[in-house]
């Protein structure tokens, strides 16, 4: 009963706001120039923030990643439940 009832409720609070008197947009708002100004103020200011140097005044290096490890192939041994069974395995440290 306690599910019924929140789902009656649910139902009519979306169709309540279904139903709510909202003004119909209009071309001659002005919606279309703040957009306009809006994307070419981003324009501006995202140029600005990517053309300024780093905070610490110097210039950016960034460091190469180290080799990887030197790895080997090995034959290990291991129980398979069965018996005893040798398979070869990367090794890497």
């Amino acid at each position: 009963m306690k599910k019924t009832l929140v789902a009656a409720l649910t139902v009519a609070t979306v169709a309540g706001s279904l139903v709510t008197a909202t003004p119909s947009a209009k071309a001659h708002d002005g919606v279309g120039a703040g957009i306009a100004a809006g994307l070419i103020g981003g324009a501006i200011v995202g140029g600005a923030i990517a053309s300024s140097r780093p905070a610490y005044g110097g210039p950016v290096y960034v460091a190469e990643p180290p080799p990887p490890a030197p790895c080997y192939w090995q034959r290990q041994r291991y129980w398979d439940g069965y018996g005893w069974v040798v398979r070869p395995v990367r090794v890497c440290y």
